[in-house]
């Protein structure tokens, strides 16, 4: 039998402590007419264990899909883990990158969450925690410089959706969407959530990329550096207006420090405006190594000076 015509698929993926009736909804209302929408359902206990079954399991579904549609394009939603599932996925198959009309990043801890380095700070294998712990923004870097990537960040404290900081969701590259007082749960299912997806996909399709707006290549350079440093985790904007100076350059932007009251180092970048660019944070072990890496930075910065 011939499969029904369809124009596009829309593959949205639900994450942890989840399973896909939510996310089902917001798929339904983004549908049009001649599109296959596809939500696969992983199995709430199965997303306390381990990432990869997982993605497998959506592996094995894409491929039968393009085996099945090879002509059609696909649409790909994750929220949560999902997002991180479907980074997994696209880095393992970059043969399907042009069939990717495009991928939304929904709530997706792609800098490696806080929250569960905390639970597993020695990254010793406890539950999902290991693999929700994981940077995968130099994947997501990849994928979003040849497929058109959506970020959506909640923030109900200045700073994170309760559960996920927006720092950790950023990626270089991809058009990036900041939801005022939409925490995390809700952005699986949220009206806004749903606008900032369909502007996106109008912007593909009707001008052929997104109107990504991207930092600078000095302020991405500088926030690499920092993201490099063995045991950094990407922070929360909370506490940047308690943040010194420590290096200014000719340009605006600096880098500034501060510690809390368990002696945690913290360090931002803030553009020239002044606004947060950039947040992350060392535990004790990985002191030293932020002090040398910002001692490095700060020579650079006066040798250029000179």
């Amino acid at each position: 039998m011939t499969p029904p015509a369809y124009q596009a698929i829309l593959y949205a993926q639900h994450g942890w402590a989840d399973d896909h009736t939510t996310i089902a909804t917001l798929a339904a209302a983004l549908s049009t007419p001649g599109m296959l929408v596809i939500t696969p359902n992983l199995g709430m206990l199965k997303t306390w264990l381990r990432i990869e079954p997982l993605v497998e399991a959506l592996e094995a579904s894409v491929s039968t899909t393009i085996a099945q549609y090879p002509n059609v394009p696909l649409r790909a939603i994750g929220h949560s883990m999902g997002g991180l599932i479907w980074i997994e996925v696209l880095s393992r198959h970059p043969e399907w990158w042009s069939r990717l009309h495009s991928l939304v990043l929904v709530g997706s801890p792609v800098g490696g969450a806080d929250l569960a380095r905390a639970f597993d700070p020695l990254r010793v294998g406890i539950g999902i925690a290991r693999d929700l712990g994981v940077n995968r923004r130099p994947l997501a870097e990849a994928i979003a410089a040849q497929i058109p990537t959506l970020v959506i960040a909640g923030d109900i404290d200045n700073g994170s959706d309760g559960t996920v900081t927006v720092q950790c969701t950023k990626v270089f590259g991809a058009e990036f969407v900041r939801l005022a007082n939409v925490d995390h749960v809700a952005l699986k299912n949220h009206a806004a959530v749903a606008i900032a997806i369909e502007r996106f996909w109008r912007v593909i399709d009707t001008e052929g990329c997104p109107l990504t707006l991207k930092i600078s290549d000095f302020e991405y350079g500088l926030i690499q550096r920092l993201q490099a440093i063995e045991g950094i985790t990407d922070g929360h904007e909370r506490d940047f207006p308690k943040a010194q100076i420590e290096i200014s350059y000719a340009n605006g932007v600096t880098v500034r420090t501060w510690k809390n009251f368990m002696g945690i180092d913290h360090v931002f970048v803030a553009s020239a405006a002044g606004d947060c660019l950039y947040s992350g944070f060392v535990g004790w072990l990985h002191a030293a190594e932020l002090q040398q890496s910002l001692a490095n930075l700060k020579l650079e910065a006066e040798a250029i000076v000179s």
